[in-house]
C-alpha cells in the first residue's frame, strides 16, 4: 500500500495538478498562467478543527470493547474522518509500562519488541535571491526551491532473527534551502530500517504520555495494569478505502505545518508590510490553492494502516513509513507583471514525527506451549537442532526458542517455536505474561504439552486453553495435545486414567493425543510423524 502510494505521489503525469509550479527559469508570463489557475481552481481549506485529536487517551470506558478492536464514533458525512476509539492495549505494551525492577533480566538477550521514534525530514526553505552581473546591480528573482525533506522507510530481509540491534530514533535529514541562481536545495538524505521477516509494525503512542496517565488512572481505579489499558480508549480520525467509506482502514497522521496561506518568509520588508498591499493579498489568495492542495496530497500520503503492516515476507524494495516535508518555492515563481521584484519565499513543510511499535512474530509451523516444567524443551530437545535451556526449575525457558524438525533426507521439515511457559492468571500478568504469545499466533498448529506427573493434568489442560483465549480461539488451529512424563508411574492405574480422562476430552473436539517421554525417549518418532500432521504436512 504504501510503496503504490508513494510510486502516486513521485509520478511526475500523475502530480501535475493546478498547484504544480513551473519548472526552474520561469518567465512572468510562465508564473501568470500558473498563479491564473490557482485562481481558477480555488478552493477552501481543511477546517483546522477536523485535524485536531488524533491519538488522544479519552476517560469514556466499555467493557464491550474489550472484544473488539474498535468503536466508530462518527463517519462521513458528519464528520470529515471515521472517527473511532480503541482500547489503549492496542497501541502500547506492557513491557514498555513496567519499572525496571519488573522487566525480566533476559531482555538484553532476546527482543522481540520494541517502540522507536520515527522522524520525516522537513523540505527545505525556499531562497531570495536576484540575479546580478557587472551590468546590473539587481535583476530579476533567481531564488531556487528548497528540497524535499528525506524519508523514512523500512524494509524486511532474511538473516536477522531480533530487534536488539535497533536504534529507539530514526530520523531523516531535512531537505536544504535553495539557493541563487534557480539552484534547488539538495534532497534530504533517507532513512532505512531493516527488521527480520516476521515483524509486524504498528502505531502506537508516546509510551511516556501514556505513561503518566496510567499511571494516574491506576491510583484512582486501583485495576491492574492489563485491565487499564483495556478500559481506557484513543481516539482516532481513520480513513476507508474510499472518499464516503464507513468502515477503517487506515489511521490518518496529521503534520505539523503551517495553513494554507501562511508559511511566508521576508527579506527586507516583514509581513505586516506586506500584508498591507493589495498586491500581495491577491497573490496570496492564489497560493493559498498551492498550500491546499499541498496539504491534502500530504494526507493522502501519511496514511497508517490500522491493523499494521505486517512483513510476514522478505520486501525487495524498501517501503515508505513515513514521507518527507515538499521543499518551498523560490521567489522565482512570485515574478508578475505587478510584483517584479518578489522579497519573498515559500518555508519548506514539516517532516511527520510518529511513534511506531516493532513485533517480532516467529514465522515457526508449530507452537509449543504448556506450563512450567512440562518438558517442552526436552521435548524440542529431542526432536530438532534446537538446545534449549533444560532444567528441574520452573521457567527456564525465558525467551522464544526456534528448531527445525527434519523428517528425513528426502522429506520436508517443519519449524517448532517453544515459548515460556504459561501459568493460571497468565492474561492478568501473572508469571511472564502472555508477551510471548506473538511467536506462535501464526503458526498453522499448537502442540500443548500437559504432565501426566502432574496432580490433574486435565485441570492443567484447561487452564491452559482459557489463557490462550478460549475454546474458540484454540479451535481455530490444528491442536495435538501431547502428555509427557507418562513413564512417572506407568503402572498405577490412577497414572493410566488420568490420560484417559485427557484423551476423552481431546475426542470431543477431534484433537490428536499422544502419550511420551522425552527424558527416556519413548514414543519420540511416533511424535514427529503426528507433529508433521499438525503442521499440515502429507504423510
Amino acid at each position: 500500500m504504501f510503496r503504490l502510494l508513494c510510486k502516486k505521489l513521485n509520478n511526475p503525469r500523475l502530480s501535475r495538478k493546478a498547484s504544480s509550479a513551473p519548472d526552474n527559469a520561469p518567465k512572468a508570463s510562465d508564473n501568470e498562467t500558473w498563479l491564473r489557475k490557482l485562481k481558477q481552481e480555488h478552493q477552501e481549506a481543511l477546517p483546522r478543527s477536523s485535524l485536531i485529536g488524533s491519538g488522544k487517551i479519552v476517560s469514556s470506558r466499555s467493557s464491550d470493547l474489550l472484544t473488539v478492536p474498535y468503536e466508530v464514533v462518527s463517519t462521513p458525512p458528519k464528520t470529515p474522518y471515521i472517527n473511532v476509539k480503541s482500547p489503549l492495549s492496542n497501541f502500547i505494551t506492557l513491557s514498555h509500562l513496567q519499572t525496571k525492577t519488573q522487566r525480566t533480566s533476559h531482555a538484553k538477550e532476546f527482543v522481540d519488541v520494541r517502540i522507536l521514534k520515527c522522524r520525516s525530514g522537513s523540505g527545505g526553505n525556499g531562497a531570495v535571491s536576484f540575479f546580478r552581473d557587472a551590468g546590473r546591480s539587481i535583476g530579476p528573482p533567481d531564488g531556487g526551491d528548497g528540497g524535499d525533506g528525506g524519508s523514512v522507510y523500512i524494509q524486511a530481509i532474511e538473516g536477522l532473527n531480533s530487534l536488539a540491534k535497533l536504534r529507539t530514533t530514526y530520523s531523516a535529514f531535512d531537505g536544504e534551502s535553495g539557493a541563487a541562481k534557480q539552484l534547488d536545495g539538495a534532497r534530504g538524505k533517507d532513512v532505512l530500517i531493516s527488521v527480520p521477516v516476521g515483524t509486524v509494525v504498528k502505531w502506537c503512542m508516546n509510551p511516556a504520555e501514556v505513561r503518566n496517565a496510567v499511571n494516574s488512572y491506576k491510583n484512582t481505579d486501583n485495576l491492574p495494569l492489563r485491565r487499564v489499558l483495556e478500559n481506557h480508549r484513543v481516539g482516532l480520525h481513520c480513513t476507508g478505502r474510499f472518499e464516503m467509506d464507513q468502515k477503517p482502514t487506515h489511521i490518518q497522521l496529521f503534520r505539523d505545518s503551517y495553513e494554507a496561506g501562511k508559511g511566508w518568509l521576508f527579506k527586507g520588508k516583514d509581513e505586516a508590510y506586506h500584508d498591507d498591499k493589495d498586491w500581495f493579498q491577491e497573490l496570496n489568495e492564489k497560493v493559498k490553492v498551492y498550500d491546499v492542495e499541498t496539504s491534502q496530497s500530504e494526507l493522502k500520503g501519511d496514511r497508517f494502516p490500522l491493523y499494521g503492516l505486517d512483513l510476514d515476507k522478505p520486501t525487495p524494495t524498501p517501503l515508505c513509513l513515513l514521507k518527507g516535508g515538499k521543499g518551498g518555492l523560490g521567489n522565482m515563481h512570485f515574478l508578475t507583471n505587478i510584483i517584479r521584484n518578489p522579497r519573498f519565499a515559500k518555508i519548506g513543510r514539516s517532516g511527520l514525527e510518529q511513534y511506531f511499535m516493532f513485533e517480532l512474530k516467529s514465522l515457526a509451523d508449530l507452537g509449543l506451549v504448556g506450563l512450567p516444567n512440562a518438558g517442552k524443551s526436552t521435548i524440542l530437545n529431542r526432536i530438532s537442532n534446537a538446545k534449549p535451556r533444560i532444567g528441574h526449575w520452573e521457567f527456564t525457558t525465558t525467551h522464544p526458542s526456534v528448531g527445525t524438525v527434519t523428517l528425513g533426507i528426502d522429506s520436508h521439515s517443519f519449524t517448532v517455536a517453544d515459548i515460556p511457559g504459561i501459568i493460571k492468571g497468565a492474561s492478568r500478568d501473572k508469571g511472564m505474561g502472555l508477551e510471548f504469545i506473538r511467536h506462535i499466533q501464526r503458526s498453522k498448529g499448537w502442540v500443548i504439552v500437559v504432565s501426566l506427573e502432574r496432580h490433574n493434568p486435565l485441570e492443567d489442560l484447561n487452564t491452559l486453553l482459557f489463557e490462550l483465549g478460549g475454546i474458540e480461539e484454540v479451535t481455530k488451529k490444528n491442536v495435538l495435545v501431547v502428555c509427557n512424563k507418562a513413564d512417572v508411574k506407568s503402572d498405577d492405574p490412577a497414572n493410566i486414567n488420568k490420560f484417559y480422562q485427557i484423551r476423552d476430552y481431546c475426542r470431543a473436539y477431534q484433537w490428536d493425543v499422544l502419550p511420551v517421554s522425552a527424558l527416556k525417549n519413548q514414543n519420540i518418532d511416533l511424535l514427529v510423524r503426528k507433529m508433521a500432521m499438525c503442521a499440515g504436512m502429507a504423510q
